[in-house]
């Protein structure tokens, strides 16, 4: 048992990396509210406090508006296709078959892969409408080549990203799945449970706590998808691909207005806190359960 001395050591000991935490958020988080209410560019300097001006302008800037958007739409879509084909693989994966352990590491493999790199890959091997693999496979069935980051830019980073997360959801799903009562599955098929039922009222609700980790996991890094967008499509054409912490790198380091892209960094950082704590509360209770 812990004395009291022991406690009031082990606090001492702690304390300076607590400190050193806490300084490491507080300090970013406290120049980007200075920052934000200052009229200061990286042309003109600081011209002195400004108020609210710079989260007025970037809330009714149009392009906030379209950011957020496209921030939803690549965080629920990226998610979709991540959990339905995370379910689909886990279930292929945990079949019998020859290779089994290679075919895995093939599947898990883009999971290391940096984003920076997928995204060139994406970009110069398969989507490029000159030289890219779809662009050949498109002639050789007499078709012509379609410029993916030209024509569906926000559709293509959604592919990218997809690809990237996929083998995570795979890994943490097939874990779940190997814990699947075998002779609870077997009891059921003797029952003459079809497998759609098995599936629907066996296999489902045992995955439902490992989905609810997928979901609060990978929603917080989609938050802040930027190299894939900086790589591939610069966040356009026009705001067709900007999300917000695109909108807020576009609005510091291309506008040069850092009062307003602090702003905009505050507004992101609002916007994400309130959906991790509607996730907690919603989706969290799964994990209680």
């Amino acid at each position: 048992m812990a004395t009291r001395q022991s406690r009031t050591l082990a606090r001492l000991m702690v304390s300076p990396a607590v400190a050193l935490l806490l300084l490491w958020m507080v300090v970013p988080l406290g120049m980007t509210l200075y920052f934000s209410t200052m009229r200061y560019t990286l042309l003109s300097g600081n011209r002195g406090w400004t108020g609210f001006d710079n989260y007025q302008y970037f809330l009714t800037n149009p392009a906030f508006i379209a950011a957020l958007g496209n921030t939803m739409i690549l965080v629920l879509a990226v998610l979709a296709i991540t959990v339905i084909g995370g379910i689909l693989l886990a279930l292929l994966l945990d079949q019998p078959f020859f290779g089994q352990g290679v075919v895995r590491v093939m599947v898990i493999a883009p999971f290391f892969v940096m984003p920076t790199v997928s995204a060139l890959v994406w970009k110069n091997m398969f989507m490029n409408p000159n030289n890219g693999m779809f662009a050949h496979i498109a002639r050789t069935f007499g078709m012509q080549p379609y410029d993916f980051f030209a024509a569906a830019p926000l559709a293509s980073i959604i592919v990218i990203v997809a690809w990237q997360w996929l083998p995570f959801a795979t890994l943490i799903l097939l874990t779940a799945l190997q814990s699947l009562d075998r002779e609870q599955q077997e009891a059921a098929e003797m029952d003459g449970a079809s497998w759609i039922a098995r599936f629907f009222y066996l296999t489902v609700p045992h995955l439902t706590r490992a989905i609810t980790v997928v979901i609060l996991i990978q929603t917080i890094f989609l938050l802040s998808i930027f190299a894939e967008i900086l790589v591939t499509t610069n966040g356009g054409p026009g705001t067709a691909s900007t999300n917000l912490p695109f909108l807020v790198y576009a609005q510091s380091l291309l506008n040069f207005d850092i009062g307003a892209g602090a702003a905009g960094g505050v507004v992101a950082v609002i916007l994400a806190n309130i959906v991790a704590i509607f996730l907690m509360r919603m989706i969290g209770k799964n994990l209680e359960a």
